[in-house]
């Protein structure tokens, strides 16, 4: 695999959302904005995306971030609605009520998909409102994760109507694995998502492929079953482009909310990807 190359830049800038407050790290708000500040100055800066924080805590925020700033505005994505106006990137809620769907002015608005509502429904209802989507992809039981056809089927029905989207929850390793869903030595263990499949599921919908293909890919296991050189990206029969990837990251797969971000870049180091 290519260290460096055009398809993992391409794959991978700006494709980490920071949420350290939240589990399984729940960090406190010094320790996150801390942590986040480092990572901005580090070598991987450029995979950085928003840090994600609560709505009832943007004040707390703002007082731990302020010695961090240095000029530099960080860019922000706010967990539930804003109690009076902010200025934030990205504002994220739940699809609880059809009717409720609606963008918050300002901010990219994402709106998070329920199994209590019809995932057709609710995709559409998101298209219509002019907002983003939002699946979780796991969380701290096996019963958080979702099958892989239920992910599947999200992705082609936000790229059948124009929706970009994101994904939060389960996302620490870069391949689909058996993994602890915390960092408690004793966690149970479980099947997870990996962020590398699921965003070049998502770029293969973009580019055409169909919804059974970017199931088989959500599941695959094996690092060594995808290739990464300078101007390809390849897995099975499919060869997807750098400026493929550029395009489905820009319009449709926008980024992954992770409360880790050293444990993603390791494994990318491991992998031979960074």
């Amino acid at each position: 695999m290519a260290a460096d190359s055009k398809t993992t830049r391409a794959l991978l800038s700006e494709l980490i959302d920071y949420a350290g407050l939240f589990p399984p790290a729940g960090l406190d708000m010094a320790a996150a904005v801390r942590e986040y500040a480092s990572y901005l100055a580090g070598e991987y800066s450029w995979m950085l995306g928003r840090f994600v924080v609560q709505a009832g805590r943007i004040a707390e925020f703002e007082k731990a971030a302020s010695r961090y700033f240095g000029g530099r505005k960080w860019k922000i994505a706010l967990l539930g609605r804003p109690e009076k106006p902010v200025e934030v990137d990205a504002v994220e809620l739940r699809a609880e009520r059809i009717r409720d769907i609606r963008p918050i002015a300002g901010a990219d608005t994402y709106f998070e998909v329920t199994p209590a509502l019809s995932l057709e429904a609710t995709i559409e209802a998101i298209a219509k409102a002019g907002v983003r989507a939002k699946i979780r992809t796991g969380g701290l039981t096996a019963e958080a994760f979702p099958e892989a056809g239920r992910v599947a089927r999200f992705l082609a029905l936000c790229h059948k109507n124009g929706v970009a989207f994101k994904a939060t929850a389960g996302l620490h390793h870069p391949v689909r694995g058996e993994h602890p869903f915390t960092y408690d030595p004793r966690s149970a263990r479980g099947m997870m998502f990996g962020f590398v499949n699921l965003f070049l599921a998502a770029i293969l919908i973009f580019n055409g492929a169909n919804e059974g293909d970017a199931a088989q890919l959500l599941e695959e296991r094996s690092a060594d079953a995808f290739r990464f050189d300078n101007d390809v990206v390849c897995w099975r029969k499919y060869r997807i482009t750098p400026e493929q990837i550029r395009q489905a990251r820009e319009h449709f797969a926008i980024s992954f909310g992770s409360c880790s971000f050293e444990e993603p870049v390791r494994e990318l180091e491991a992998m031979g990807l960074l």
